[in-house]
């Protein structure tokens, strides 16, 4: 269940939050696979079509839980950002519990960050750099230059399945073994452009961005999807341009100043626990700060 408590649009001076939390960290700066058991060989057309399905098929298993890994590479040090939490798929809304890694914050006591996913927003509480305690940021998806597909230290899986509508050039890499049960393991790029176009109305917009500020106009993914087409597993490859503005320039993001090339950045998304309870209760607007975020 998804409780909607409260909204509020924020500041402007919020925006510089929005590259904060997993692109600056760049600046400081896989998963296992799984064990194949058999193999067939549906046609491309096919693979396509049950890949692009995906989406479809979360919004009819309704809830889930799901665990999530952000894998940054830049000057040759590593970072890697995890999650754990839970979605309502029918809703396109979760909530997430991110850990940053002590080599992005510089800090040995990792205090989890809270967020709240819907469509078109992005709630964040213990953000620090100069957010009080207690109080949550509101950034506006659509306005971060990725539309929030690792700024925020995690791909949600509404936005990882929403993303695998503009899939093409699918092969299907045969039948696999995933947490007990059997799996389809496709692999292909997606159209980041024909992903907009085809996405729920709700994600459409910050899907737009995203096209507009990754570099190039594909995506390279492995899907896992089990035998009732639900997307158990997806993972993606984001390059990002080494110089286009990301919002607030926060030094260190993608596009803000980060030389020495493209980044590339690896996404995990896991889906289990099908049908667990799932309850978002969204902040007030007296508990939404408004001031100007500092740039960690």
């Amino acid at each position: 269940m998804v409780v909607e408590r409260g909204r509020s649009s924020g500041a402007a001076a919020v925006g510089a939050v929005c590259a904060g939390l997993v692109l600056a960290t760049l600046a400081a700066t896989g998963c296992s696979g799984l064990g194949t058991v058999a193999a067939a060989d549906p046609s491309e057309a096919e693979a396509r079509a049950a890949v692009r399905e995906a989406a479809g098929a979360l919004a009819r298993a309704g809830t889930s839980r799901v665990r999530t890994t952000v894998e940054m590479n830049s000057g040759g040090t590593r970072i890697t950002i995890r999650g754990t939490g839970a979605f309502d798929y029918g809703r396109c809304t979760g909530r997430l519990r991110v850990v940053l890694p002590r080599e992005a914050t510089g800090e040995d006591e990792r205090r989890p960050i809270v967020e709240l996913v819907t469509p078109g927003a992005l709630y964040m509480r213990n953000r620090g750099a100069g957010v009080p305690d207690g109080k949550w940021v509101r950034v506006d998806t659509a306005a971060l230059p990725d539309g929030n597909l690792v700024t925020g230290g995690a791909t949600d899986p509404v936005s990882a399945a929403e993303l695998l509508r503009g899939a093409r050039s699918v092969s299907f890499l045969g039948e696999e073994r995933f947490r007990g049960e059997t799996v389809l393991h496709y692999r292909g790029t997606v159209d980041l452009a024909a992903a907009a176009r085809s996405a729920d109305r709700r994600w459409r917009e910050q899907l737009a961005s995203a096209a507009d500020g990754l570099s190039g106009r594909t995506v390279a993914f492995d899907a896992y999807v089990d035998e009732r087409g639900r997307l158990r597993k997806v993972r993606h490859r984001f390059v990002f341009p080494p110089a286009a503005g990301a919002p607030g320039g926060t030094p260190g993001a993608p596009g803000s100043g980060h030389r020495g090339g493209e980044v590339s950045v690896v996404s995990t998304t896991v889906l289990h626990g099908f049908g667990t309870p799932v309850e978002v209760e969204l902040p007030e607007p007296e508990d939404i700060y408004t001031g100007r975020v500092a740039v960690p």
